[in-house]
């Protein structure tokens, strides 16, 4: 039998709260690089899962036995080669409770710069398909995160929180209008036909924006998304000559590399005469090089300006937050206590397996001792010598399944006090 030992649950992350855009940036997974990314996480932990968004990256671990947050960490400077002058600072680290509260507050849209926002749900889910496929998720990290998607799906059910729900995408807009004006008179760009591409350009369309043009690494797939919105689409080729004549660019690629850099907005804007182009940049790591701001009438906005409007938001649905945090909570606690249960639950069958085969060598003994028995009185012996057992173990066994995650290791200690690793049936 093999040691028995408590599963740990870490996260280690940064977020819009805590973290630069410069920072998290570098520690930015795209979906062409997740499956390296993973590759690498195996190195440190044997289970884990990657959340990369716009907002935060976050690199969840469970294990077995006494374990620290460090190789979470450690994958993260590695993953970004980082030091630790330029991580540490902006780092949280949660354990057990505190992290199973973190990622059911992520996953109800507690935590995220938009208060309610549906995205980190499928988000979510989608990182769990990628940790699968990288045979990352062991029955624990499966067990956790999908009760996270279960009680983000509550808060939304159950509280108004996601009610008429703002979005990284439809705030884009919103800012766009805050810098521009009337918008049924402009003309939009928008780089990029993943989800929140669609979105943007749904949000555009839904606030009256006279002209669409998409474009993106596929052009069929910006053909795509122009037809859905009666718009058109450029092949990303021609990008620069689009600049020309929009009013707003919104960037939301997920590439890797820069879209959009000085040398091309210059050209741009030179045949522009003094005509203005906001550029919202939504994209982690950011699409648009960050001196394009300097440019005689570009206005550039990149995620962490979306502050002022995302605590409006906040403040908006204060009364629905408190409910929201009451289920989170509750929810913690029944979670914590099923998985304790399952922790325990080795342990436990280990020590009433033992409890039996001792009960039942013993009693053997006794009655080739006693000579002829009735079957009544054999029957009466063996019930009576279970009920002892079972006597002796119900309080070891409530305490365990009750203390199980505390800090006290109280599984190991029963283990060690009664041998379970060394014992072996007879």
């Amino acid at each position: 039998m093999n040691k028995l030992s408590r599963i740990q649950v870490h996260v280690v992350g940064v977020n819009h709260s805590t973290t630069p855009i410069a920072i998290r940036e570098r520690l930015a997974v795209s979906n062409d690089h997740i499956s390296d990314a993973f590759s690498l996480l195996h190195e440190y932990v044997p289970q884990g899962l990657i959340l990369s968004t716009c907002n935060r990256i976050e690199v969840y671990s469970v294990t077995e036995g006494s374990s620290s947050p460090k190789p979470n960490t450690d994958f993260l400077k590695a993953w970004a080669s980082i030091s630790d002058a330029d991580l540490l600072p902006y780092i949280y680290c949660y354990q057990d409770e505190a992290a199973v509260k973190h990622l059911f507050c992520v996953a109800s849209g507690l935590d995220s710069m938009i208060i309610g926002e549906f995205e980190i749900l499928g988000q979510v889910r989608q990182s769990l398909e990628e940790a699968k496929k990288a045979h990352m998720v062991g029955h624990q990290l499966l067990k956790l995160i999908h009760q996270a998607l279960r009680v983000g799906r509550m808060v939304r059910e159950k509280t108004g929180i996601s009610r008429n729900a703002l979005s990284v995408s439809s705030v884009a807009v919103e800012l766009a209008a805050k810098a521009i004006g009337d918008l049924s008179k402009c003309k939009a760009l928008v780089i990029g036909t993943g989800e929140a591409g669609r979105l943007v350009a749904k949000a555009l369309k839904e606030r009256g924006i006279a002209q669409i043009t998409t474009t993106s690494r596929s052009y069929e797939k910006a053909s795509e998304l122009a037809s859905t919105l009666d718009g058109s689409s450029v092949d990303i080729g021609h990008l620069g000559q689009e600049l020309t004549n929009c009013d707003i660019a919104i960037s939301c690629t997920g590439a890797p590399h820069l879209i959009l850099d000085m040398k091309t907005l210059e050209n741009a804007m030179s045949v522009r005469s003094n005509h203005p182009l906001v550029i919202i940049d939504i994209a982690v790591p950011r699409d648009v090089e960050p001196e394009v701001g300097n440019i005689s009438n570009v206005f550039l906005y990149d995620i962490d300006d979306f502050t002022h409007l995302s605590e409006l938001n906040r403040k908006q649905r204060e009364t629905e937050t408190h409910k929201a945090m009451k289920i989170v909570e509750s929810e913690v606690k029944r979670f914590i206590a099923s998985w304790r249960d399952m922790e325990a639950k080795p342990v436990i069958s280990s020590l009433v397996k033992k409890a039996e085969r001792i009960r039942r060598k013993q009693l053997d003994m006794t009655l080739k001792k006693l000579g002829r028995l009735s079957a009544d009185e054999r029957e009466n012996l063996d019930a009576m010598t279970k009920a002892i057992v079972q006597k002796m173990l119900h309080d070891p066994i409530q305490h365990l399944k009750e203390n199980a995650h505390s800090k006290e290791d109280y599984i190991s200690l029963v283990n060690e006090l009664f041998r379970l690793d060394k014992d072996k049936p007879e």
